[in-house]
């Protein structure tokens, strides 16, 4: 998600010429920090902090014998890498904000030696071309000890720093990290190594006192404990080269390790193929070559053409006569065997075009791989048929998903790796359907509290360097809220966020009108990338007198789910205040937007424009009662004058269909979906103009990872905290099929038989728990334990 942009995407640039990564150490557990720290931020002497630039911290730390704990707290801003004798052990901090800046907690006790060891870091900031959802003081490095012992390793002036003057940023609009060119004729090679020699290194300058929040007058960096793992890193190969000009190339490339020299005074360049979609930090190993030049240049597609509308991609998986469009990464060789080069950040691909340009010395290729990383999902659930469709979508999803979560779940990993709302909502429900991890969704929540403004409305995403207002997204926070308290429960937590709900409806209050509409409602009202009438830029049609009636459907059920939440977890008083206000609204939506002749809600009080949105959220809030429900719902399959729903807000309509009882038809739905794979898409585009799409990875298209499991096998919360269980299963055309889910209590398994006409169902719920099985109306109870029930 993010404000709609025209672009013909900028070269941009990056290098790291280290070591590749490996996986970081876990981080400690049942470990305090101390109450109060003695490690001062330290930089690089004369830096200001406030430009961009690569430094490079060392500490030499001599120890008697190997420990069998060695634990430390670390931090820097914008980001580091932290190594112990050669080996990656950590990197971060995990983004916040300077009120809550996040430490990482590592053991370095399993890289460490009897004897000499060299703990040294590298730290950047990208100052002005830093991401959009970097924030930044200045540059600068901390290292806390766990306890006395480990105390040796804080940072003061006892550590040595350099600045690496290769590094130069190329910039470009991306919301996401800008790229690097380093000139290795410049670079500083082997700082991480035990037998560097930094004699003629200068000491590091102390900055301020670092301390954990609330500690301190809170100047500078108010230090938090990160709530979430170190992200994944996992060895990945690039199995294809799919053209070569230049060159003839070697069988086995880059599949294998497998050599490749470029003579000199040679242009060679290279389309390598992911062959899906990635997010991996790109690792070469190479020789010689002085003066060569290399970039790297990554893309989601390939480009069939740019015309009046954008960049026409086509299909994904051809690559003849396309146009290579993308970020880059640029580097020069100084000549010398054995560079490595790796990105300061990871890079999202498919393709990958390798450009050499050697001068009077050839170039040798050692070796190019990658190294996915992530957020460390696994997944326990699992949805067993024999559709291969129905496997390749869900397939798709979960890389979708994937792909857009690390340090927080982001809108689009190649563009602007950003933390929406709207699609942070959809993104949390996937994790509750396909992971027992619940961390990423908690760290969700909190940011977008720590987000809210003194009127109340949260920002649309966080973190965030800038200032955007989504101002319906504030709505969709509650219904996050809401969201977390079913599935997963935690009264405390959500009953702490309830101070920020009342603030957001209090926001809204001050634009209804009398009778409770919302009026003119400001800033950008975005609903969906919907092209229908009058919708501009996402947000839809307004009447003469500002009202909406979309808009007001989603206040109602923020409203609704408020009451919910303040009834458990709240205070009655305002129980009573949003059920009234709920009250009102639905006589104002019934008298304001409903149009008998049609049998439809309309967009606004004129009643000349229709849409998918409005008449979803009016199922999905109760508007309808059960005459009228089926045919509106037929009416949004049928259609097709009614404002359609993208891909994202089919999350809406298809919970509202089910709702009116359609539920069996859901896998006849799923056309945008099967309209992706025919054109060789590996991940879920951001809207439904696929030919013209800017993303090739929104993870809100990845809602059928959550349908699969609450519509098909029918499994959903009924009660807060997924206490009770509901199954009203929908297999559709199925007569086979089978699922297991996480649950907080363990999982929920479930297997349905057709046989001789009878369903035999197995339902296994998790302890704790008990649940009802609706079928065609009718129930029947389950307990913890195994269910055999034959209908």
């Amino acid at each position: 998600m993010k404000f709609r942009f025209t672009l013909i995407i900028t070269a941009l640039i990056v290098v790291f010429s280290k070591a590749a990564h490996t996986t970081p150490r876990p981080m400690a557990n049942n470990n305090e920090p101390p109450t109060a720290w003695n490690a001062s931020w330290i930089a690089a002497p004369g830096d200001d902090g406030r430009e961009y630039g690569i430094y490079y911290f060392r500490k030499q730390l001599e120890l008697t014998a190997k420990p069998a704990s060695f634990i430390i707290h670390v931090s820097a801003d914008n980001r580091y890498k932290l190594y112990v004798n050669d080996s990656l052990v950590s990197l971060g901090p995990a983004r916040g904000d300077l009120y809550n800046w996040n430490y990482e907690t590592v053991d370095l006790a399993p890289f460490l030696v009897a004897g000499k060891n060299t703990i040294a870091a590298m730290v950047w900031n990208e100052a002005d071309h830093r991401p959009e959802a970097q924030i930044s003081f200045r540059t600068a490095f901390i290292v806390q000890g766990n306890t006395k012992a480990e105390e040796i390793l804080n940072t003061n002036n006892s550590w040595k720093c350099i600045r690496d003057n290769a590094y130069h940023p190329i910039g470009g609009f991306f919301a996401a990290t800008v790229g690097e060119l380093v000139d290795r004729n410049k670079t500083i090679n082997h700082w991480m190594s035990t037998t560097f020699d930094d004699s003629a290194w200068p000491h590091a300058n102390n900055l301020i006192s670092g301390q954990p929040k609330g500690l301190s007058d809170g100047f500078g960096w108010m230090l938090v404990p990160s709530s979430l793992p170190p992200r994944e890193m996992t060895y990945q190969r690039i199995p294809v080269c799919r053209k070569a000009t230049g060159i003839a190339m070697p069988a086995g490339f880059p599949a294998n390790k497998t050599a490749v020299t470029i003579p000199a005074n040679t242009t060679v360049t290279l389309l390598l193929d992911q062959t899906f979609l990635t997010n991996a930090y790109v690792t070469m190993h190479f020789s010689k070559g002085k003066n060569a030049g290399i970039s790297l240049r990554y893309a989601e597609s390939l480009v069939a053409e740019f015309t009046k509308y954008g960049a026409r991609k086509g299909n994904r998986n051809e690559v003849e006569g396309k146009l290579f469009s993308g970020r880059k990464d640029s580097l020069v060789s100084d000549g010398s065997d054995n560079q490595v080069y790796t990105n300061l950040n990871f890079r999202t691909f498919r393709y990958i075009q390798l450009l050499v340009q050697t001068q009077n010395d050839p170039l040798v290729i050692d070796d190019l791989f990658g190294t996915f990383t992530g957020y460390p999902f696994q997944q326990p659930s699992s949805f067993v048929t024999t559709d291969t469709g129905i496997n390749k979508i869900l397939e798709i999803g979960w890389r979708t998903a994937r792909l857009n979560a690390w340090e927080t779940y982001t809108d689009c990993p190649y563009y602007e790796q950003l933390q929406y709302i709207g699609d942070t909502r959809v993104q949390a429900m996937i994790t509750y359907y396909n992971s027992a991890d619940d961390r990423l969704p908690r760290n969700a929540i909190d940011l977008m509290d720590h987000s809210r403004l003194t009127d109340g409305v949260t920002l649309s995403r966080y973190p965030s360097k800038g200032t955007q207002i989504i101002s319906t997204f504030s709505l969709w926070y509650i219904g996050m809220l809401h969201d977390y308290w079913q599935y997963r429960g935690d009264s405390t937590f959500i009953g702490s966020k309830l101070a920020g709900a009342r603030a957001i409806l209090s926001f809204f209050n001050k634009y209804q009108a009398a009778d409770g509409s919302l009026k003119n409602t400001p800033y950008w009202t975005f609903v969906d990338w919907a092209n229908g009438q009058n919708w501009f830029v996402g947000s839809p049609p307004k009447g003469s007198d500002g009202s909406s009636a979309i808009l007001d459907l989603q206040l109602l059920w923020a409203y609704q789910w408020a009451a919910g939440l303040e009834s458990q977890l709240g205070i009655p008083y305002y129980t009573n205040q949003y059920t009234q206000k709920a009250a009102q609204l639905k006589q104002t939506i019934q008298r304001k937007y409903w149009n008998a002749a049609h049998g439809l809600y309309a967009d606004t009080k004129e009643q000349n424009s229709f849409s998918q949105h409005t008449n979803s959220l009016a199922i999905l809030t109760g508007m309808l009662n059960s005459t009228n429900i089926t045919a509106v719902a037929s009416r949004l399959l049928t259609d097709s004058t009614l404002t359609q729903c993208t891909i994202y807000f089919k999350y809406y309509l298809h919970q509202a269909l089910v709702k009116a009882g359609l539920g069996d038809q859901y896998m006849n739905w799923l056309d945008i979906w099967y309209k992706n794979i025919a054109a060789g898409l590996t991940t879920w585009t951001e809207d439904s103009n696929i030919d013209y799409t800017r993303s090739d990875c929104h993870a809100w298209g990845s809602s059928p990872n959550i349908e699969f499991f609450r519509t098909v096998l029918g499994i959903d919360s009924d009660a807060p905290g997924f206490k009770k269980i509901k199954i009203t299963p929908h297999p559709g055309k199925l007569t086979s099929l089978a699922g297991t889910m996480p649950h907080p209590n363990g999982n929920i398994a479930v297997r349905y038989q057709l046989q001789n006409g009878k369903w035999m169902m197995e339902i296994s719920l998790p302890v704790k728990t008990t649940g009802t099985l609706v079928w065609k109306g009718k129930e029947y109870g389950l307990k913890a334990g195994k269910n055999i029930i034959q209908i």
